[in-house]
Parts: structure tokens; sequence; C-alpha cells
């Protein structure tokens, strides 16, 4: 999240922070430190099979992740009804079926609703499906006139028209730039999309989304240990796939998680939680995604701790500053998704999201997926700008800044059809 791109905050006040200005981006200045093995158990015991990985280290390092960095769901909660709002079986300029899916969620007493906006390939049965949040609303995503507009609260943003924290139709279509739905629907995918802030207004306020339905008696804020908002919409996440499962057009079977920025962090999280997510995308997710933590490079634990608080657990503070202290890396929440294809993706420009420190992970995760006979990245030298590595895990650098692009898209298909099987 290159703060020149953050959609919430102003690069001129925020570079004011003393933490921002000791912002890192030369490689001679990344400290020196031991890449914790992901092979390695907390105890010291070498795992060196797949039923030691699947019974032993993978559930170790999850829970590590999970009680200390995205923090844990306090109980489950399944949909408790689904609703097709609108259809249409003519859409896209004729390529689609379009659906309108609402889901419901009850608990405490309360209510959470969200809509899936789908487009799927007109003439294919059980069609695969790409899975990501949206920003701005479902109608951003594009100028079709027949999608709705969310009433949730979302981030005031003077150039899509967005004042007192309200979508209007003055945004509608203002991201077709970043989803390539066309292309999708050209190469026999479906694109479900969800407007994150109805499952979780993205601000530090724990009362107005999914957490609620989940508090204990005179809860109003999650325990140390608990849900922050990026385990909230990884949650949303896997309830789609829940919905999917039910619905007769989609194989839920090739469902693809895709996210970009803090919904980059989000897929790769949802991706951990459950093994149903056929595909993992991680788009220029940065710190608290794909990138090292321990390069210090970019935006750091404690910068993003301090802007963002409501991302991560409150446990997770304990090493803002104190990287050297974590017992995991990024690459290890990378390694989670082993066996299943994992994307990883950087932009030139963005150097916030630290390129080098997201391709290392990738590296670095690439052993555990030795144990079960994948290709991945297998060198530790970066590719050119432009020139993808397509292994089960993949890697590519494009030119340009902080952003999904059709050339993000395209390689994405081509991964997939390779090998999301």
């Amino acid at each position: 999240m290159k703060p020149l791109t953050c959609f919430v905050c102003c690069f001129f006040i925020l570079s004011m922070s003393p933490l921002l200005s000791q912002t890192n981006y030369d490689e001679s200045k990344v400290p020196s430190f031991e890449v914790p093995d992901p092979l390695m158990t907390f105890k010291g015991k070498k795992i060196k099979t797949v039923k030691k990985w699947e019974k032993t280290r993978r559930p170790e390092l999850f829970h590590f992740f999970e009680n200390n960095v995205y923090g844990k769901i306090p109980k489950t909660l399944k949909i408790d009804s689904y609703t097709i709002l609108e259809q249409d079986d003519n859409a896209f300029n004729g390529k689609a079926k379009r659906k309108q899916v609402e889901l419901s969620f009850k608990n405490n007493g309360k209510t959470l609703r969200y809509t899936i906006l789908l487009y799927l390939p007109k003439n294919k049965v059980k069609a695969p499906v790409f899975l990501g949040y949206n920003f701005y609303g479902n109608h951003t995503i594009t100028e079709d006139k027949a999608v709705f507009i969310s009433s949730a609260w979302a981030n005031n943003n003077e150039s899509f028209g967005i004042e007192n924290n309200t979508l209007t139709e003055v945004s509608r279509g203002k991201r077709t730039n970043r989803w390539a739905v066309e292309k999708i629907l050209d190469a026999g995918y479906g694109l479900a999309t969800i407007y994150y802030g109805e499952v979780d207004p993205d601000k530090n306020d724990f009362t107005d989304g999914i957490h609620s339905l989940l508090y204990q008696q005179d809860q109003n804020h999650p325990k140390p240990d608990e849900w922050g908002s990026i385990a909230a919409w990884s949650w949303g996440m896997v309830r789609a796939v829940d919905y999917f499962e039910k619905d007769p057009d989609i194989d839920a079977s090739k469902v693809i998680a895709f996210g970009h920025s803090r919904l980059g962090k989000t897929s790769l999280w949802a991706g951990v939680m459950d093994k149903r997510f056929a595909g993992v995308i991680s788009n220029d997710s940065g710190c608290g995604g794909a990138a090292m933590s321990k390069r210090k490079f970019g935006e750091t634990l404690a910068v993003i701790n301090d802007r963002f608080p409501h991302w991560f657990c409150d446990n997770f503070n304990e090493y803002n500053e104190n990287e050297e202290a974590l017992p995991v890396d990024q690459h290890q929440l990378l390694a989670l998704i082993a066996p299943r294809p994992l994307y990883v993706a950087s932009a030139q420009e963005d150097q916030w999201a630290d390129p080098r420190g997201e391709f290392l992970s990738a590296h670095y995760a690439t052993q555990v997926y030795h144990l079960y006979d994948k290709e991945g990245i297998e060198t530790m030298e970066m590719p050119k700008v432009n020139e993808p590595i397509h292994n089960t895990v993949s890697y590519h650098i494009r030119t340009g800044k902080h952003d999904v692009t059709d050339y993000d898209w395209e390689n994405y298909i081509k991964w997939a059809n390779a090998y999301v099987k």
C-alpha cells in the first residue's frame, strides 16, 4: 500500500510521522536476519514428509498466525439464508449470466448481510470462479447499470464522488480498470466480487461489522488473540464458497481467491484458513501479506499497526519495531497454502510493498511445495520486469505502480489454466 495510492490517508500528512520518516528503501540497509525454516518445528525437529508437515508443522504454524497475527474467529457462524436479488442471463454484452446474491447471517440478535456480484460465462456449465473483494462497491467494477449500489459505510474519496461515507451513482464504473471482466469471461472463468465494507467497514470500530455478531455478553472489542478486519474479510470469502457449493452454475472445486493490497493479505489468509480454495493470488499485498517482515523494507509492522490498528489482532503489536523476535515470517504463511497453486505479484514502482520481500517469500515457501513434488520459485534472483515465472508457485513484477492491470489478469488466467485443475 504505497502512500500515494492508499485510499484512506494522505501521504503529505503521513510523511510527517517519525515512523514513516525512517522508512527504508535502500536494499543495503536491510538488516541481516535468519530466515525461519518452514520445515523446522518450533522444537527444532526437521520435517521431511508430507505426513509430518500436515500433522505437525502446518498446524503449529497456522495456530501461531491465527493467535498472533490475524486473530482467531471466536466461533463458527454459517449462512442463515441466501437470496438471489437479481439475475440476467444476457448480461455484459450478451457474454454473461449476472447474479446478485445476498448472504445473511444472524446471531446475538443482530443480522449482517453482504451481496456477491457474479458474472459467469453464458454458455459454460459449472464455471470456475475468481473471487475477490472490491474497495468501493460492486457498482464500481463495471458500467453495468443493473448492479446495485451498497448502502454500507465507505471511506470518503473525492475523485470517486464519495462524501459523508456514502456510495453513490457517481462512482459507478470508476474501477473498471482493475477488473478485466471481459478477459475473464472469454477465458471461461466467472468473476465473483464483494464490497468489503459490507462484511466489516474499514475503520477502527468493531461495533458495526461482523465482529459484533460473535461477541460474548458485554464485549465490544475482540480479545487480543481474536480476529481483526483482515480475518473478518477472509471469513467472508470462506462463506462465499459455502454459497458457491449450492449454486449449480459454479464449480466450487475451482474457486481462486484473489486480492489486491490489504485485500491481497485477505486472500492469502482466506486461502490458508480454507483448503477449498483451489488457488490463491496475492497482488501487491506487502507488509502482513506476502512481503517478509524481518526485512524492514518499505511498510513495517509498526507503521501498519499504527495506521490500521483494526487489521490484525492486538497480539501482533508485540512485534512493532521488534520483527527480530518473530519466530515466523510471511514465507511460512505462503507455505501453508501448499500444495495448492499460489501466485504472488509485485509492481516495480510499489516499493512500499517491498517487491523483493514478496519475491523472497515465494522462494522460501517453495521448499514446502517440494514435499508435494511441486515446482515454485527455484532461484533467489528476481526475474526481470514483465518476465513472469510460472510454476505451481508463480511470481511476476511488472512495470507501474500499486494497482491491478490487464497484464496482471492475463498472467493470472494463464497460470490458472495451467495449474488450477
